[in-house]
Protein backbone atom coordinates (compact mmCIF):
# COMPACT_ATOMS: atom_id res chain seq x y z
CA UNK A 1 0.00 0.00 0.00
CA UNK A 2 1.58 3.30 -0.76
CA UNK A 3 1.66 6.56 1.03
CA UNK A 4 2.97 9.84 1.00
CA UNK A 5 5.37 10.99 2.92
CA UNK A 6 7.15 14.43 3.49
CA UNK A 7 10.12 15.44 6.21
CA UNK A 8 8.85 17.78 9.33
CA UNK A 9 11.06 19.98 10.35
CA UNK A 10 9.35 21.82 12.80
CA UNK A 11 8.95 19.78 16.02
CA UNK A 12 6.79 22.12 18.38
CA UNK A 13 4.05 21.15 19.69
CA UNK A 14 1.53 23.95 17.68
CA UNK A 15 3.22 22.67 14.79
CA UNK A 16 2.27 18.98 15.35
CA UNK A 17 -1.09 20.07 16.39
CA UNK A 18 -1.37 21.82 13.39
CA UNK A 19 -0.56 19.01 10.96
CA UNK A 20 -3.22 16.97 12.47
CA UNK A 21 -5.51 19.84 12.16
CA UNK A 22 -4.80 19.37 8.53
CA UNK A 23 -5.54 15.69 8.53
CA UNK A 24 -2.55 14.17 8.66
CA UNK A 25 -0.48 12.52 10.68
CA UNK A 26 2.88 13.00 12.31
CA UNK A 27 5.02 9.59 12.32
CA UNK A 28 8.43 8.59 13.10
CA UNK A 29 10.35 6.28 10.38
CA UNK A 30 13.12 3.75 11.88
CA UNK A 31 15.88 2.34 10.23
CA UNK A 32 18.51 0.18 10.29
CA UNK A 33 21.79 2.42 11.30
CA UNK A 34 20.52 5.39 11.04
CA UNK A 35 18.57 7.81 13.24
CA UNK A 36 14.79 7.87 13.28
CA UNK A 37 13.60 10.31 10.86
CA UNK A 38 10.45 12.80 11.87
CA UNK A 39 7.75 12.58 8.42
CA UNK A 40 4.37 13.61 8.18
CA UNK A 41 2.37 10.64 6.26
CA UNK A 42 -1.11 11.49 4.45
CA UNK A 43 -3.93 10.68 6.92
CA UNK A 44 -6.61 10.47 4.62
CA UNK A 45 -4.21 7.80 2.64
CA UNK A 46 -3.55 5.85 5.59
CA UNK A 47 -7.25 5.98 6.84
CA UNK A 48 -8.38 4.06 3.92
CA UNK A 49 -5.49 1.50 4.24
CA UNK A 50 -6.69 1.07 7.67
CA UNK A 51 -10.43 0.45 6.02
CA UNK A 52 -9.65 -2.00 3.33
CA UNK A 53 -7.32 -4.05 5.95
CA UNK A 54 -8.78 -6.84 7.49
CA UNK A 55 -8.33 -6.86 11.39
CA UNK A 56 -5.18 -7.50 12.98
CA UNK A 57 -3.56 -7.44 9.82
CA UNK A 58 -1.66 -4.12 10.49
CA UNK A 59 1.53 -5.62 11.75
CA UNK A 60 2.36 -7.70 8.54
CA UNK A 61 1.04 -4.93 6.42
CA UNK A 62 4.48 -3.31 4.57
CA UNK A 63 3.62 0.16 2.80
CA UNK A 64 5.47 2.14 0.55
CA UNK A 65 6.55 5.37 1.78
CA UNK A 66 7.34 7.82 -1.12
CA UNK A 67 9.35 10.29 0.74
CA UNK A 68 11.87 12.32 -0.53
CA UNK A 69 11.33 11.32 -4.12
CA UNK A 70 12.44 8.09 -2.82
CA UNK A 71 9.79 4.69 -2.25
CA UNK A 72 11.54 3.02 0.68
CA UNK A 73 9.15 -0.08 2.19
CA UNK A 74 8.17 -0.03 6.07
CA UNK A 75 5.70 -1.83 8.34
CA UNK A 76 4.02 0.10 11.16
CA UNK A 77 5.60 -0.62 14.44
CA UNK A 78 3.37 1.32 17.03
CA UNK A 79 0.11 3.04 16.65
CA UNK A 80 -1.33 5.85 18.68
CA UNK A 81 -5.12 6.83 19.03
CA UNK A 82 -6.25 10.23 20.50
CA UNK A 83 -8.66 8.69 23.70
CA UNK A 84 -11.91 10.34 22.58
CA UNK A 85 -11.80 10.58 19.12
CA UNK A 86 -9.94 7.38 18.35
CA UNK A 87 -8.18 9.31 15.96
CA UNK A 88 -4.95 7.85 14.74
CA UNK A 89 -2.22 10.58 16.30
CA UNK A 90 0.78 9.44 15.94
CA UNK A 91 2.68 6.48 13.82
CA UNK A 92 6.21 4.59 13.94
CA UNK A 93 7.58 2.88 11.20
CA UNK A 94 10.55 0.45 10.84
CA UNK A 95 12.23 0.73 6.99
CA UNK A 96 12.62 -2.64 5.86
CA UNK A 97 16.11 -3.97 4.22
CA UNK A 98 16.19 -7.36 2.38
CA UNK A 99 19.22 -8.78 4.71
CA UNK A 100 17.86 -7.48 8.30
CA UNK A 101 15.56 -10.05 10.07
CA UNK A 102 12.52 -8.24 11.54
CA UNK A 103 10.42 -9.22 14.43
CA UNK A 104 5.80 -8.80 13.69
CA UNK A 105 3.03 -10.35 15.17
CA UNK A 106 0.87 -12.18 12.47
CA UNK A 107 -2.58 -13.01 13.11
CA UNK A 108 -3.92 -16.26 13.51
CA UNK A 109 -7.46 -17.27 12.08
CA UNK A 110 -9.40 -20.61 13.02
CA UNK A 111 -10.79 -22.16 9.88
CA UNK A 112 -13.39 -24.97 9.73
CA UNK A 113 -15.72 -23.40 12.62
CA UNK A 114 -18.79 -24.13 11.33
CA UNK A 115 -17.85 -28.49 10.85
CA UNK A 116 -16.32 -28.60 14.07
CA UNK A 117 -17.52 -31.41 15.83
CA UNK A 118 -16.68 -29.75 19.44
CA UNK A 119 -19.13 -27.05 19.04
CA UNK A 120 -21.45 -29.29 17.43
CA UNK A 121 -21.64 -31.07 20.67
CA UNK A 122 -22.18 -27.78 22.47
CA UNK A 123 -18.77 -26.81 23.02
CA UNK A 124 -17.61 -23.02 21.86
CA UNK A 125 -14.13 -21.79 20.12
CA UNK A 126 -12.59 -19.67 22.49
CA UNK A 127 -9.48 -18.69 20.83
CA UNK A 128 -6.28 -18.32 23.37
CA UNK A 129 -3.75 -16.49 21.67
CA UNK A 130 -4.84 -14.21 18.59
CA UNK A 131 -1.52 -13.42 17.17
CA UNK A 132 1.81 -14.70 17.20
CA UNK A 133 5.69 -12.88 17.05
CA UNK A 134 7.79 -14.58 14.41
CA UNK A 135 11.31 -13.48 13.35
CA UNK A 136 12.06 -13.18 9.10
CA UNK A 137 13.17 -11.37 6.47
CA UNK A 138 10.86 -8.85 5.02
CA UNK A 139 10.15 -11.42 1.59
CA UNK A 140 8.89 -14.18 4.06
CA UNK A 141 6.63 -11.92 6.10
CA UNK A 142 3.34 -14.17 6.47
CA UNK A 143 -0.42 -12.46 5.99
CA UNK A 144 -1.53 -14.33 8.81
CA UNK A 145 -1.30 -18.60 10.06
CA UNK A 146 -4.46 -20.76 9.72
CA UNK A 147 -5.46 -23.24 12.72
CA UNK A 148 -8.06 -25.95 11.37
CA UNK A 149 -10.47 -26.53 14.36
CA UNK A 150 -12.98 -28.72 12.87
CA UNK A 151 -11.28 -31.98 13.69
CA UNK A 152 -11.81 -30.70 17.65
CA UNK A 153 -13.71 -32.14 20.29
CA UNK A 154 -14.60 -30.86 22.97
CA UNK A 155 -11.94 -29.76 25.48
CA UNK A 156 -9.26 -30.25 22.69
CA UNK A 157 -6.70 -27.93 22.18
CA UNK A 158 -4.57 -26.85 18.85
CA UNK A 159 -0.99 -25.42 20.46
CA UNK A 160 1.67 -23.09 18.34
CA UNK A 161 3.50 -26.47 17.15
CA UNK A 162 0.60 -27.51 14.93
CA UNK A 163 0.46 -24.37 12.87
CA UNK A 164 2.85 -25.09 9.84
CA UNK A 165 5.85 -22.33 9.49
CA UNK A 166 6.93 -21.59 6.08
CA UNK A 167 10.72 -22.01 5.52
CA UNK A 168 13.02 -19.02 7.19
CA UNK A 169 9.89 -17.81 9.71
CA UNK A 170 11.16 -18.41 13.39
CA UNK A 171 8.23 -18.14 16.60
CA UNK A 172 9.72 -15.79 19.41
CA UNK A 173 7.08 -17.74 21.49
CA UNK A 174 7.07 -21.21 23.11
CA UNK A 175 5.43 -23.85 20.61
CA UNK A 176 3.92 -25.51 23.58
CA UNK A 177 1.58 -22.48 24.00
CA UNK A 178 -2.53 -23.17 23.58
CA UNK A 179 -3.71 -21.29 20.80
CA UNK A 180 -7.28 -22.73 20.50
CA UNK A 181 -9.51 -24.76 23.04
CA UNK A 182 -13.18 -25.95 22.45
CA UNK A 183 -14.25 -25.04 25.57
CA UNK A 184 -17.22 -26.86 27.86
CA UNK A 185 -20.36 -24.92 28.03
Amino acid sequence: MKLTANKRTDMKKGAIKQVRREGNIPAVLYAPERPGESIIVNGEEFRTALRNMKQGHLPTTVFTLHFEGKDRKAIVKDIQYDLTTYQVIHLDFEELSDKVPVNVKVPIHCIGVAECNGIKLGGFLRQVIPSVKVECLPKDIPAMFEVDVKDLGVRQTKRLSDISMPKGVKPLVDVKEVVVVIAKR
